[in-house]
């Protein structure tokens, strides 16, 4: 501690002491929002205010029940569907598919990504091939991949392999990038191995960016699960959706697409939870 600040404060006025005082006060209120805790609750408080606004638009008939059925008409309608054991089939499903396509894609993503940004061949070679790969919407080569791999489970793999990889890949090759140099240069002057650097020294630092790649990839995922079952699948959520869209059933219809909705929910807090457990310095 300064001695000197402790003279220079036994010198002050009082009116200059409250002068200061006042100045920190105010600093102190101008930075609070970053301070603030927000109770538990406050998560769902959104999803429940708009489930009561949306009852209440059907319940007073602004909107006609085939284009828009209430909440409670679609949860009577789920709850028929689960006691029939259709919606159990539909759901386990989807969640095989994307949950085998998800893994297939993310790890790839991260492999392929760490290369990229660790070696510099790598990162020459095959960097313009997957940005020139990734604008093309993975949904238009389903077709082609069909013909390839024919109709099966294999097909919405790859869908959905395909649509996370090149997110993830691109984060992770960006979060290597964004890792501190003098950290992989004193790794290799204490010894270590081009393994060891990836694993103890690159890959840490580019998780964060890891994870925002895999969170990005989420929704994707779901948006190809949904395609990939609408064109050639008889079970799933988006086989279920085409099906009474077709019919003009929309409460069973809206059935499938609140359950992606919450499916999609389920998958950013599972992320967010392993992303804290894995980063507990964020």
């Amino acid at each position: 501690m300064n001695p000197f600040s402790k003279e220079e404060n036994m010198n002050k006025t009082p009116s200059q002491a409250a002068e200061q005082g006042k100045q920190r006060h105010i600093i102190r209120n101008r930075v609070s929002f970053l301070e603030q805790k927000i109770p538990g609750y406050a998560s769902v408080l959104g999803i429940v205010g708009l489930l009561l606004l949306w009852e209440v638009i059907c319940r007073l008939e602004l909107v006609p029940p085939l284009f828009l059925p209430a909440p409670t008409s679609i949860i009577s309608a789920g709850w028929d569907m689960l006691i029939s054991g259709e919606l159990h089939e539909n759901v386990l499903a989807s969640l095989y598919r994307i949950a085998i396509g998800y893994a297939i894609g993310s790890v790839l993503g991260i492999i392929v990504g760490l290369l990229l940004g660790f070696s510099r061949w790598m990162d020459a070679i095959l960097t313009p091939i997957v940005y020139s790969i990734y604008p093309i919407p993975k949904i238009a080569l389903l077709p082609l991949i069909i013909l390839w791999l024919g109709i099966g489970e294999t097909p919405k793999f790859t869908m959905i392999a395909l649509g996370v990889f090149f997110p993830v890949v691109i984060n992770t090759f960006s979060g290597v990038k964004n890792v501190d140099p003098i950290w992989i240069k004193a790794a290799v002057t204490f010894g270590s191995s081009h393994l060891n650097v990836i694993r103890k020294v690159i890959l840490p630092g580019s998780l964060p960016m890891i994870f925002a790649g895999l969170k990005l990839a989420a929704g994707t995922s779901l948006l190809l699960l949904v395609s990939s079952e609408m064109i050639a699948a008889q079970q799933g959520l988006g086989s279920m959706i085409l099906h009474y869209g077709n019919l003009m059933i929309t409460t069973k219809l809206m059935v499938g697409v609140l359950l992606l909705s919450l499916l999609g929910l389920l998958f950013n807090r599972g992320l967010q939870w392993l992303e804290r457990r894995l980063l507990p310095w964020k």
